[in-house]
């Protein structure tokens, strides 16, 4: 159950911020509900979000499943639903999305650089990151510095979401119910 109410004030940008989700995703996100209570909060995400959907120097692939892998460290179940109907979207395998969050007991469903990207969006995930210089170089090398830098603001940004949307008490509002997720074994 939600911490805060998923009833905001009916200002112009809430209006606004229900049809444009309605149109776009089939429903209301409730984390914009929870957000819409400060319309300054909300509009700061909401520029955060647009402009961080342009960055496209990181594999929409990898970026997808480190978002995964921070959101599942962080135990998101919002998020969790919500990216699960994301990677169905972007037409990612369901089957390697459902093992993201036991990636490192599935480690042949996942390429090599699949498998840095998922560690490194864990490492920096922890309460004290745990990213090594080894890690980040190999990165660096794999990927180019410009996508490491996608990378890593990717993994930042959903660190705010889920840490946001838990801390909001927000669970799963039936995205997944919409793709074919298998069941985790």
């Amino acid at each position: 159950m939600a911490r805060i109410s998923l009833a905001p004030p009916s200002t112009l940008l809430n209006r606004i911020g229900a049809w444009y989700s309605r149109r776009t995703y089939g429903k209301v996100l409730d984390p914009g509900l929870a957000i819409g209570h400060n319309g300054r909060v909300l509009l700061t995400y909401v520029r955060q979000e647009r402009a961080a959907a342009k960055w496209n120097r990181l594999d929409s692939g990898l970026k997808h499943l480190a978002v995964m892998a921070a959101a599942a460290r962080i135990n998101c179940s919002w998020c969790m639903d919500f990216g699960h109907w994301e990677g169905d979207a972007l037409g990612l395998p369901m089957d390697k999305i459902s093992k993201v969050p036991r990636w490192r007991d599935h480690q042949d469903a996942f390429t090599e650089l699949e498998l840095l990207v998922l560690d490194y969006a864990e490492a920096m995930t922890e309460t004290e990151p745990r990213v090594t210089d080894e890690l980040a170089a190999t990165l660096i090398e794999r990927l180019g510095e410009a996508a490491f830098v996608e990378l890593t603001a990717m993994v930042a940004l959903e660190n705010y979401r889920s840490r946001v949307n838990s801390a909001f008490g927000l669970t799963s509002q039936g995205f997944s119910d919409a793709c074919a997720v298998p069941s985790q074994t």
